[in-house]
């Protein structure tokens, strides 16, 4: 990414006096409105206006504008198996604040023990996962397909891990394993423009613009015995989105 030099000069001041500060408190403010939401009223309500609202602001004041794409893909009567790559922290910012799906994380148990954001997770009903225990997180996984219900879906990001580099990382099977034994179709999804924002692993954040694109949803009927072929078709579908994302950038920075 051609960042100028100047506006990057300018720039940080007001992401360390600004930006980062009210990242703090927002998170503090939004979690705490998520935990009454989901005691008072419900974790969906809780999940769907904390979460959203909590990810807009941030995105303003970063300031980050996002690109949806592929929304008529999606069946809000129905649940899903989401999987999507990842590449920044400011995926997680691009989901809850743009993606038009009652979700819940399945996320590294260690994230837990963040303040405020473990306890509102927690509260919310996401899925906490100790990846070193694989019989305590097969048990995990098998309590948590109850919450997949009635509209409600599940989000892998099934890399493990935030990507270093360009290309997708090695895919876990645990996304897939789940959407074959509950029935569910895959919803892939593909998020670019993220790292420019936020690499991985840095505090060098720069404004910019990302982009979200809802792939159509894969059965899994014809995969029941063939998890790597599922795996397959849904890895080939996100990386094809991310081709196609990187041209059409391209295309509309040469018309500018």
């Amino acid at each position: 990414m051609n960042r100028p030099f100047l506006f990057w000069l300018c720039y940080q001041p007001y992401k360390w006096l600004v930006l980062y500060p009210f990242m703090v408190l927002s998170t503090f403010f939004f979690a705490a409105l998520a935990i009454l939401l989901a005691s008072t009223v419900s974790q969906r309500l809780g999940s769907m206006i904390a979460g959203k609202y909590w990810a807009r602001v941030i995105a303003m004041l970063t300031p980050m504008s996002v690109d949806l794409q592929g929304t008529e893909h999606i069946d809000s009567n129905k649940s899903y198996v989401i999987v999507s790559n990842h590449q920044s922290l400011y995926d997680i910012f691009v989901l809850y604040g743009w993606l038009p799906v009652d979700f819940k994380w399945v996320m590294k148990h260690e994230l837990r023990k963040l303040p405020a954001l473990g306890s509102s997770c927690e509260k919310l009903g996401h899925i906490f996962i100790d990846r070193s225990n694989r019989t305590r997180a097969i048990a995990t996984l098998n309590e948590a397909k109850q919450r997949i219900v009635n509209g409600t879906s599940v989000i892998f990001f099934p890399e493990g891990t935030r990507s270093l580099g360009k290309g997708l990382r090695p895919f876990k099977k645990g996304a897939f394993h789940m959407a074959i034994e509950l029935g569910l179709p895959i919803l892939p999804l593909s998020i670019l423009g993220t790292r420019d924002i936020q690499p991985a692993k840095s505090f060098d954040t720069y404004p910019g613009r990302a982009t979200m694109l809802v792939h159509e949803p894969i059965p899994v009927e014809m995969f029941k015995d063939n998890v790597e072929g599922l795996m397959t078709e849904a890895r080939q579908a996100i990386a094809f989105g991310l081709g196609e994302a990187v041209e059409e950038s391209a295309r509309n920075q040469a018309r500018a």
